[in-house]
């Protein structure tokens, strides 16, 4: 059983696979996110504040620390690590999903270059890291790229509409070629084996963008679920479908 506040002095349980109006039921004291500075130290001298586009949306105990830029309709889901506390910067583009159990981070003073600035971590527009992937900087994935889940890509480059398929591993320094598969379970580690890989299959690449059209609902759609007004400590303190 799920219960939910209806009004101040009443609560309401339904049960799971009930068929609910989200005007009478929302999620009660479940909302809660880390989103702060970054701390101080000896390699990170100066303290940046996350930049998050209003369209986009984070959800519930997901923490995004440090200089990272999120782009509008970013859909950030639950218990994410997003943590620019030692390289940075970070960019999240516009229309990208960061999936369930997602970790970004970087290593201090290891950096791409992208457009004439220095990135950490660079991820572009309508970009999917699936549930539990390790995005580890230095690294630069362009737009339309997919990443399965629990694969990591650390100090590499995606070049524009890669598949990276479950539990693979792409890493040192190599730079995968446009709209190429890498099949599961596969170590790219040299680019003789990036350089090797085949084009994405028709199914896959049909895939990736259906799971982008599916998660570039959700930012709006969980906005007005959890509500238009949080509290500090990140809580929904309204009804879920706003008047605004």
């Amino acid at each position: 059983m799920i219960i939910s506040n209806m009004d101040n002095t009443k609560r309401q349980y339904f049960s799971i696979g009930q068929n609910i109006s989200p005007q009478n039921y929302w999620p009660i004291n479940i909302y809660a996110t880390f989103i702060g500075p970054n701390p101080i130290t000896s390699f990170t001298p100066h303290a940046y504040f996350p930049k998050i586009h209003p369209s986009s949306f984070v959800g519930p105990f997901s923490s995004i620390i440090g200089a990272v830029e999120v782009n509008k309709n970013v859909f950030i889901a639950p218990s994410t690590s997003i943590r620019a506390d030692e390289g940075y910067p970070f960019y999240i583009g516009k229309n990208t999903n960061i999936q369930d159990g997602v970790i970004l981070h970087g290593l201090k003073e290891e950096t791409i270059k992208v457009k004439d600035k220095f990135y950490s971590i660079y991820i572009g527009n309508n970009v999917s890291c699936a549930h539990g992937c390790l995005i580890h900087g230095p690294c630069y994935i362009k737009d339309n790229c997919f990443i399965g889940f629990k694969s990591v890509v650390f100090n590499a480059i995606l070049e524009e509409g890669v598949y990276v398929s479950s539990n693979c591993v792409v890493t040192n320094g190599v730079t995968i070629p446009e709209k190429r598969f890498v099949p599961p379970g596969a170590s790219i580690d040299s680019q003789k084996k990036a350089d090797s890989l085949s084009i994405i299959p028709a199914d896959r690449e049909a895939f990736a963008k259906e799971v982008i059209r599916v998660n570039s609902e959700f930012p709006l759609s969980y906005s007005l679920l959890f509500g238009c007004h949080r509290c500090s400590c990140g809580l929904a303190c309204d009804e879920p479908l706003c008047s605004q």
